[in-house]
Parts: structure tokens; sequence; C-alpha cells
């Protein structure tokens, strides 16, 4: 399963975070693939996607940087899977 997770700095953290990610402190945990990562131009957060299917994995990771940002992840599913649910739902 793919989860989104988008992120924000909260104020005066985004050199302790930034000092983190340079050091490797960004890598996914174990049973978790990183599919991609943005980051916002601003240096004020950014997204992430996510594959696995343990959810427990995720929430350790937010853990981690809960004290220096806004976490918010989310299961995602793309077009190919929306679409027959969105027909289904709207097209009657």
């Amino acid at each position: 399963m793919q989860f989104m997770t988008t992120w924000s700095a909260y104020p005066g953290t985004i050199p302790e975070w930034v000092d983190r990610f340079l050091a490797g402190g960004a890598a996914p945990q174990e049973g978790v693939t990183l599919l991609g990562r943005w980051h916002n131009v601003d240096c004020s957060g950014g997204f992430s996607l996510y594959e696995t299917d343990n959810p427990d994995a995720l929430y350790k990771g937010a853990a981690l940087w809960a004290g220096t940002m806004e976490i918010h992840t989310v299961p995602v599913i793309g077009d190919a899977a929306a679409r027959p649910a969105l027909l289904l739902a709207f097209r009657k």
C-alpha cells in the first residue's frame, strides 16, 4: 500500500532537521520503501511517497521527527484504482 506523508517545519526547527537530514537521519524504517521525496523550495516542508504493508513502521519514523515538524500521513491510490470507484459513485 502507498502512503503520502507531508511535513512542515515548526518555527525555529529548520537548522535541527536539516542537520539530521544531512546526517542520514531521514532514511525510511525497515519494511518501508521510499518511492520519492520532494522539498518545498522555501525549506518549509515537503512530501514523501512510501510503500509498505506495515503502518507501524511509518508511525515509528514519524515519531522520530515529531518534535521538529508537523507530519500528516494518508494512504493514497493512483488514477487506475480511483477511476472505477469514481465511475460507480458519480456516473449512475
